[in-house]
């Protein structure tokens, strides 16, 4: 809930097995969650159902002292209220942000149960390879925190492939198939989040200048899958009337200029004085 981090599963049906046999997935892979949310779909709720059962079940044949071991570390179901998909939109977004690409990418490509699991696995490491803030405070660090650094200590990254986005899928195995379905994924998906990043409404808001020292993200149309080019602000070029319209930035090991157009300042929680001031246009 907090670093919005995702967890992707492919499953054959939609009945309670498939998703109790997933949730064994999840928390075999993830650990035990002490909370569950979700709507109020029939699986979900069967589910619930079949778990208290067998928490039932267990507690009965379990020793007195081992009975309070085994609730605290329960996983308390959130249901949201029926038909308000709107209270699960913080899930429901990163859901979003995988099936409205898939559906695009894979139109009516079938794909096995094992080249599913493996492109929706890359799709996850993508999602959440996203840099969210600057990592530290050192003006000399220019790597930023994403949502795999809660889940395994450190950034994601993809197998780098050859580019396979020109190449005709006639002309592609199955394994080369699944991998130019990941970098036209990507493809789509990274344009999307950077030009919500980059969103500017025509002089509603007063948002800070670009400074020295902030960490940015470069817009590259052609980058990595899972890979985020970012550069640390060296030298500012503001014009007649104070505002910042084009930075000198530092970028693997070398010095480039390029317009705040082409750049996304990382979100902050930093509070904007009221003196300051950048250009929205």
């Amino acid at each position: 809930m907090c670093t919005k981090a995702i967890h992707l599963e492919a499953v054959t049906s939609l009945n309670v097995d498939s998703f109790l046999a997933a949730f064994r997935r999840f928390i075999s892979r993830r650990g035990l969650c002490s909370d569950l949310y979700s709507d109020c779909g029939t699986n979900f709720v069967g589910a619930n159902k079949e778990l208290q059962v067998l928490y039932q079940r267990n507690k009965s044949s379990l020793p007195e002292h081992l009975v309070e071991t085994l609730a605290n570390q329960g996983t308390t179901w959130h249901f949201i209220p029926p038909a308000s998909p709107h209270f699960g939109g913080l899930w429901e977004a990163g859901v979003k942000s995988t099936k409205h690409h898939l559906r695009r990418i894979m139109r009516d490509r079938i794909l096995t149960y094992e080249e599913l699991s493996t492109l929706l696995a890359q799709i996850e490491s993508c999602l959440n390879s996203r840099p969210l803030c600057p990592l530290s405070a050192d003006p000399a660090d220019s790597d930023a925190l994403t949502p795999a650094h809660f889940l395994i200590g450190e950034a994601t990254n993809c197998i780098p492939e050859e580019d396979l986005l020109s190449v005709s899928i006639d002309r592609l195995s199955r394994w080369k198939l699944v991998e130019r379905l990941k970098q036209n994924f990507w493809d789509r998906w990274n344009r999307e989040y950077l030009c919500r990043l980059q969103s500017r409404p025509k002089w509603n808001k007063m948002e800070r200048n670009i400074r020295v020292g902030d960490i940015v993200l470069l817009l590259h149309e052609r980058s990595i899958p899972g890979q985020w080019p970012l550069a640390k602000v060296e030298q500012l070029h503001p014009g007649n009337d104070d505002l910042v319209r084009v930075v000198t930035l530092y970028c693997n090991g070398k010095y480039i200029k390029r317009p705040i157009s082409k750049v996304c300042l990382l979100p902050s929680d930093e509070v904007l004085p009221k003196e300051e001031k950048i250009l929205t246009t």
